[in-house]
């Protein structure tokens, strides 16, 4: 037999109207998503995610942001100054492409990566990468050879062939710093790396091309790290000057009439462009697509917010986190910006 306490009426009253609470009504767009019903329009698909929810809504406010900061160096050319920034992540996956659609397309005047997202670009021009497991055993792979970068495989006979490829760019330069005194900066580096390459599917040769200069503050950070450390040993007098970069790059953000960045991923890449910005009291637009959390005070998992209070971002800026997976969203974004990038 089932026992029920009596309570009394005035609590049963509180409690209904704890439950029942009147309410106002919120102004906004009214929570629904796409209508499968008819056929597909992409165009449509992507506009209903600003009224989706959580982080789908998000991401359709980075499109928008994207949209309007393309559609502007459109009109205005180079005084929309665009500053696009990755991680090597962003290279060794097929996001690669939809970078080198913007490279190729003049949409950028910018770019700061990392070393990997330097040298992985170029090795993909000589042999792929193939898709593996993110559960493969680390010991099993290493005696074949193979290295992993989540669920990407590279053998390390690519990195062979990168370095018959790099080893000849390093004496060159050598040989000319011997010659005229002149110290390379990382940007010359992957400029010579772009037009060497000569392949159409890469990103650097499409900077090179497009003479957008191409910043690593991180250039030792990877494989091409390893061959200067390498290259020195028979070479010591070898440099590499990474503050005439660091002068240009904000030099460029200094003499822009207005800018807007683009940053996938976070950390040195985030950091440095921000930083660049923060020297012109911020950027006009911002958007920026990790899944970094912000709370352990990391620049990575930073806020838009943060940066205003730094100057990085100006007050009255376009501006948007969008926490996910950039190998799914950043695709879908230039899907949707395509006509805008081809347009003459």
């Amino acid at each position: 037999m089932l026992c029920y306490t009596m309570v009394q009426k005035d609590n049963i009253e509180k409690a209904k109207k704890s439950i029942f609470k009147v309410s106002e009504e919120p102004q906004g767009l009214k929570v629904k998503g796409y209508d499968f019903e008819n056929e597909f329009d992409l165009e449509k698909f992507l506009k209903q995610y600003g009224s989706t929810g959580f982080q789908a809504t998000h991401f359709h406010k980075g499109f928008e942001i994207l949209k309007k900061m393309f559609i502007e160096k459109k009109k205005t050319g180079k005084d929309m100054t665009i500053f696009l920034g990755y991680t090597s992540n962003m290279v060794s996956s097929g996001v690669r492409e939809a970078i080198k659609f913007l490279v190729k397309h003049n949409m950028v005047d910018c770019i700061v990566t990392t070393a990997g997202g330097v040298e992985e670009d170029i090795i993909k021009c000589i042999k792929p990468f193939i898709l593996g497991d993110f559960r493969a055993k680390g010991a099993m792979l290493r005696q074949k050879g193979i290295n992993r970068i989540g669920n990407i495989f590279v053998p390390n006979d690519r990195y062979c062939d990168f370095e018959d490829f790099m080893v000849p760019i390093l004496k060159e330069l050598y040989e000319s710093q011997e010659k005229e005194g002149k110290i390379t900066r990382p940007s010359e580096l992957i400029r010579i790396l772009g037009e060497k390459i000569n392949n159409e599917d890469s990103i650097y040769y499409w900077a090179a091309k497009n003479k957008i200069p191409v910043f690593c503050p991180a250039l030792t950070d990877g494989s091409i790290g390893d061959m200067i450390f390498f290259f020195k040993y028979k070479h010591p007098e070898f440099r590499v000057d990474m503050a005439d970069d660091n002068f240009q790059l904000n030099e460029l953000a200094i003499e822009a009439k207005k800018t807007g960045v683009l940053v996938l991923g976070a950390g040195v890449v985030k950091h440095q462009i921000l930083n660049a910005n923060m020297m012109r009291e911020g950027t006009a637009y911002a958007v920026y697509i990790n899944t970094a959390p912000e709370y352990d005070g990391s620049d990575s998992g930073a806020e838009p917010e943060e940066a205003i209070s730094w100057g990085k971002i100006s007050q009255d800026a376009g501006h948007v986190k969008v926490v996910g997976d950039a190998t799914i969203l950043f695709p879908l974004m230039v899907a949707g910006l395509q006509k805008i990038i081809e347009s003459g």
